[in-house]
């Protein structure tokens, strides 16, 4: 990557490493340990623009993988695609306007959510009602990721929400962040977010991550549903604090 020395090149290897194995375990998370290392060497726009080819080409991976699993196909495309228009609209955001209020929003809903799960830990979102919200937190979450590059805050909140158990959590979110990503891909061409270096930056960030993927795999194998189920909350946490702060120091 242009412009920087071998120690940060490899900090920010080891940093999609990390999030490789995180991916691969849980089906999410990738994106908070790689997008705020990203953010400490570039601004705001290149890192959004730089995880772009690792975020389809990971799901696309994680889609095939796990197809088998997806008991709820219609579920997963309506949240799909209500992601992929969300995304739209928050790429016109990161093109021309700040989403820092949207994210110290979101940052607050996530501790709002982890708090009453601590409270009510057997609360579960029953299907027909998820049903009935699939659209506007698909929506949500586009725009989240659109606008910052993490959907995950308001994505992984809502799935978690329904308790679903591990390969089906990870298939929905796999076609979910992949229909974001395609969608974002060619409007950050359009609006000349996505460059000839930042796309070529882009498909070398896939390397650490995609060869870390079985790794995180192999760990996520022997998580049991509850064991899995705090490591998505500890997920949110950490994103819900990075959130805050990013918000509220810009």
């Amino acid at each position: 990557m242009a412009g920087l020395d071998l120690e940060s090149l490899i900090f920010i290897g080891l940093a999609f490493a990390i999030g490789g194995v995180l991916k691969g375990a849980t089906g999410a998370g990738a994106p908070i340990v790689a997008v705020p290392v990203l953010a400490i060497f570039y601004d705001v726009q290149t890192a959004v623009a730089l995880f772009v080819m690792p975020n389809i080409v990971s799901n696309l991976i994680q889609f095939v993988q796990y197809r088998h699993a997806n008991e709820r196909p219609g579920f997963t495309l309506k949240f799909a695609l209500a992601g992929a228009l969300g995304a739209a609209f928050g790429t016109l955001l990161l093109a021309f306007m700040s989403s820092r209020f949207l994210v110290l929003a979101v940052g607050l809903v996530i501790f709002a959510y982890i708090a009453f799960r601590l409270f009510r830990p057997d609360w579960k979102l029953d299907q027909p009602l998820a049903e009935k919200l699939v659209g506007p937190f698909g929506g949500l979450a586009g725009i989240l990721q659109g606008a910052a590059g993490i959907s995950a805050p308001v994505s992984v909140t809502f799935l978690n929400a329904m308790r679903m158990d591990r390969t089906q959590f990870i298939v929905t979110i796999s076609v979910f962040f992949l229909a974001m990503g395609l969608v974002q891909l060619p409007l950050q061409v359009w609006f000349q977010i996505m460059n000839i270096e930042r796309f070529i930056q882009s498909c070398i960030a896939l390397l650490p991550l995609t060869l870390f993927l079985p790794v995180g795999a192999a760990i996520g194998k022997t998580l049991s549903p509850a064991l899995f189920d705090k490591m998505v909350l500890v997920i949110l946490a950490i994103l819900g604090c990075k959130m805050l702060f990013d918000s509220l120091l810009a």
